[in-house]
């Protein structure tokens, strides 16, 4: 039986989901039952998880507070939670682990913050101090007092805003650590992919990738041959970037992440690797379909392979466990499980489905 926490929306997300979640996974004759066994830690929207990389300890973005809270495991199904919710930015929606496990990223959406905590040696997250705030959010909005607390102002908007439209908002929304501890973050409302460098306590800002103006960079993925995969939930593409000698990462190539998506319907969420990172998979909401796209060459660009049925209605989530697409359907409530194809990785059939309460993200326990 493999084991998987489970995050989602409560009632301050419009959501019916009372904490972290449980779900199991039985094999058995050829088929993977899937089985939802209840709340192991209650806490108020739990929108996204992130794994501490050796410690038995998961943090969780909750995005109706706006704070981040960490868990340490109390029992086979069950979370404690280890300190108090520490405050992030508004509508927090994604958590990144630095691979020493030293530093917590947390990506904010709903005020385009990108926040630096420090862990403790136990994984308690160590708040952030008020002037590492304030230098954050001046390396991203540019404020007055950027100078002062020694970060680079970042960019705003790097697209003139037409004559009659309303000024675009800063929305933060993933972050994946780089192979040089460089950390990429997604501005979805600015069409940016920023990288940043520790500095102190805090983040620096190095550089920006612009993408096209209403492409939307949402979620990230590192392939093992050093390139870097963005999904975007506007125009429905997969941007593949790549990193100079330099250190300065651009544009290689880019490809429709769908070859039916339907741009202002469809709307991809989560991007996810296969394991021997021949395939990629991206779910479109809209027409609830999970998309495969095959890798080629060295993974400087991807191309569509297949398209299946999600089995769930808004898959938002989704993740590949041993031969098996597990997809979180937020609006169906349900979370189902997706035969892959042993030799080319595409999507096949719906194996299962269980109910879970509004699920956003499903990840592997330790």
């Amino acid at each position: 039986m493999t084991r998987f926490w489970v995050g989602g929306y409560g009632d301050d997300m419009d959501g019916d989901a009372e904490g972290i979640g449980f779900l199991s996974v039985d094999e058995g004759r050829g088929a993977s039952t899937l089985t939802y066994r209840g709340t192991a830690a209650p806490v108020s929207s739990p929108s996204w998880l992130a794994q501490h990389p050796t410690l038995d300890v998961v943090y969780a973005a909750l995005e109706g507070s706006a704070a981040v809270q960490a868990f340490g495991r109390s029992g086979e199904a069950t979370l404690r939670p280890l300190g108090r919710p520490v405050d992030a930015g508004k509508y927090v929606c994604h958590l990144a682990v630095s691979p020493d496990g030293r530093m917590l990223i947390a990506s904010c959406y709903g005020d385009g913050r990108v926040i630096r905590y420090g862990l403790g040696a136990d994984g308690s997250i160590v708040p952030a101090a008020p002037d590492r705030a304030a230098a954050l959010r001046a390396a991203l909005f540019g404020e007055s007092d950027a100078e002062d607390a020694g970060e680079p102002g970042a960019a705003s908007d790097p697209y003139p805003t037409p004559t009659g439209e309303e000024p675009r908002a800063s929305h933060a929304h993933a972050a994946v650590f780089l192979p040089d501890g460089r950390i990429a973050t997604t501005d979805l409302g600015f069409d940016l992919v920023r990288i940043w460098r520790s500095a102190g306590t805090g983040l620096a800002l190095d550089h920006e990738v612009v993408l096209p103006r209403g492409t939307g960079p949402r979620h990230m993925v590192m392939h093992p041959s050093g390139h870097l995969h963005v999904v975007t939930e506007y125009s429905c593409e997969v941007f593949t970037l790549a990193s100079a000698r330099d250190g300065s990462w651009a544009l290689a190539s880019a490809t429709t992440a769908s070859p039916i998506a339907q741009v202002g319907f469809d709307t991809p969420a989560e991007l996810a690797l296969s394991r021997d990172g021949h395939t990629l998979y991206t779910a479109l909401r809209g027409s609830n379909t999970i998309s495969a796209l095959r890798v080629r060459g060295s993974g400087e660009a991807v191309e569509p392979l297949a398209l299946a049925d999600s089995g769930v209605d808004w898959p938002r989530h989704h993740l590949v466990h041993e031969g098996v697409l597990l997809v979180a359907g937020q609006r169906s409530g349900t979370i189902s499980a997706i035969d892959l194809d042993e030799r080319t990785g595409a999507p096949r059939d719906v194996r299962h489905t269980t109910s879970a309460p509004t699920p956003t993200v499903i990840l592997p326990t330790r």
